[in-house]
């Protein structure tokens, strides 16, 4: 008997000596530690950079970093069900989300989730967040304007469609003021719009979609929120996953604007993930690779061809400067990215001015080619008049006596500022802004006190609207700012002027 177990025993060891493990680490891992978001997995020898990853209870990660003997992957969700020894496997495919008409009018997640409390979306398709620009055959020269309904953009900065323009200044001065006004004069205009929120609290996300809703903008908006209350890896998501829910629309030939809110926020988000993923960092801690985040993202807007649909995407990402110093790291990385900029000054909007749009500093590299003939003729000359009175502004201040010209230039400058003034959520018609311009630029109104000129060029609008409406039919339907339209105009501004004495 024990001549038996002794063999038995001994059959044993050999087989535990000779056992060879076989796991196939291929297509299936396992966590090694989590935190932060950010995961290290062993195995996966065969994953891809940017690949979906299935972990338990329904959470899902994305490759980040490939090294040698582990995987580092961020997590797209909850990380506190993601636990050591986790089993994660691969899917196979990139980073999807769904897209299609289903979304219009809906809050979703970076991930297309809902919500707004509306119930589940179902999603006839599903796209991959990163997809490659179109090239430069299929695309064509931008030459159809973008309506704010801000003056002082259509007049002087001009947003083409398939333009990409910077929203760029300081915290608090007006920049998603100007986004939500241009998605509200988008209203009948056929045009998409699509509001990416990132960092933002959900309190003023809620109250953009509320104040939306009001205008009865919603139904043409889709509004995706990374607040700030989500990891870093959500809003390193959301960009990419709205620009592709935007350019579902852009294939099909549609008109689509796309308003980032803000990038500077997503490339800490980015820093962030890259700082944990052990990656070097460079100049202000950011990775090296921050200006290719970004210019991979803005360079997806184009102007389509024809053969391709004759869509747009139009980009208008937002960037927060500090104490507006535009020449730090990210604000000069998006500056070079984009085809101009609107810069809102600090100074400008503690004084008053409404939106605070410094015109010295403020470009659009399409020009006039993204306006109409009436606004190109009657607005040419805006910058240069704005720049000398904001000089001879400086100078009157030391006290000494004006001449007769300076004075003029003065009046007529400060005429300008206050035509150029305008309430946030009350964007104009292309031919109410080009009537405002000519009355403030005929100089009829020079004589007119500053503080009146809103109220003046209101009742000229009024006036025109009730009793001469051709006007402005006339504008809209031909484009062009005929003689016999400017002399009834110059007559109005008469009337107006002597019931105001």
């Amino acid at each position: 008997m024990k001549k038996n177990v002794d063999t038995i025993s001994k059959l044993i060891k050999q087989e535990i000596s000779n056992y060879k493990k076989k796991v196939d680490t291929s297509n299936v891992g396992s966590v090694v530690s989590v935190g932060d978001g950010i995961c290290t997995i062993y195995g996966l020898d065969k994953a891809m950079y940017g690949e979906l990853l299935s972990f338990p209870h329904d959470i899902y990660g994305m490759v980040m970093n490939l090294n040698e003997d582990s995987i580092g992957a961020v997590i797209l969700g909850k990380e506190n069900e993601v636990y050591e020894g986790d089993q994660v496997k691969r899917t196979n495919r990139v980073v999807s989300v769904g897209v299609g008409e289903e979304l219009l009018g809906r809050v979703v997640s970076s991930l297309g989730v809902p919500l707004d409390g509306l119930g589940p979306i179902k999603y006839q398709r599903q796209d991959p967040i990163e997809q490659g620009a179109p090239s430069i055959m299929d695309r064509e020269a931008v030459n159809s304007p973008l309506e704010t309904g801000i003056k002082a953009i259509d007049s002087m900065i001009p947003i083409g469609k398939g333009q990409r323009e910077l929203i760029i200044g300081d915290r608090q001065t007006g920049k998603t003021a100007i986004a939500i006004d241009t998605i509200i004069n988008q209203k009948g205009k056929d045009v998409i719009c699509v509001y990416c929120a990132i960092g933002q609290k959900n309190s003023s996300v809620a109250q953009l979609v509320t104040k939306l809703k009001e205008n009865d903008s919603m139904k043409y908006t889709i509004v995706v929120n990374a607040s700030a209350s989500e990891p870093a890896p959500m809003q390193y998501v959301a960009p990419y996953a709205a620009t592709t829910m935007a350019e579902y629309f852009s294939n099909k030939g549609k008109d689509v604007l796309i308003i980032y809110d803000d990038l500077s926020k997503h490339a800490v988000a980015y820093r962030t993930l890259s700082l944990l993923l052990k990656r070097a960092p460079g100049r202000e801690a950011f990775p090296g690779d921050i200006f290719y985040l970004h210019s991979r993202l803005l360079e997806r807007a184009c102007h389509l061809n024809k053969t391709r649909g004759g869509g747009s995407l139009t980009a208008l990402p937002i960037v927060e400067t500090q104490a507006g110093d535009i020449t730090s790291y990210i604000p000069t990385n998006v500056i070079s990215i984009t085809d101009g900029q609107i810069f809102l000054s600090s100074d400008l909007f503690n004084s008053g001015q409404r939106p605070a749009i410094d015109s010295g500093l403020s470009v659009s590299r399409v020009g006039s080619a993204a306006q109409i003939k009436a606004m190109k003729k009657i607005a040419a000359s805006i910058k240069i008049q704005l720049a000398s009175y904001q000089e001879l502004l400086d100078f009157s201040r030391f006290g000494s006596d004006l001449d007769a010209s300076t004075k003029a230039i003065l009046d007529h400058g400060a005429i300008l500022m206050e035509t150029l003034k305008q309430r946030q959520y009350s964007p104009l018609s292309m031919a109410e802004q080009i009537v405002d311009i000519y009355i403030a630029q005929s100089k009829l109104i020079d004589d007119v006190e500053p503080n009146k000129v809103d109220a003046l060029l209101s009742n000229i609008r009024a006036y025109i609207k009730s009793k001469e409406p051709k006007i402005f039919e006339v504008i809209n339907k031909t484009k062009e700012f005929p003689d016999d339209v400017k002399k009834k105009i110059d007559s109005i501004i008469g009337k107006i002027k002597e019931k105001k004495d």
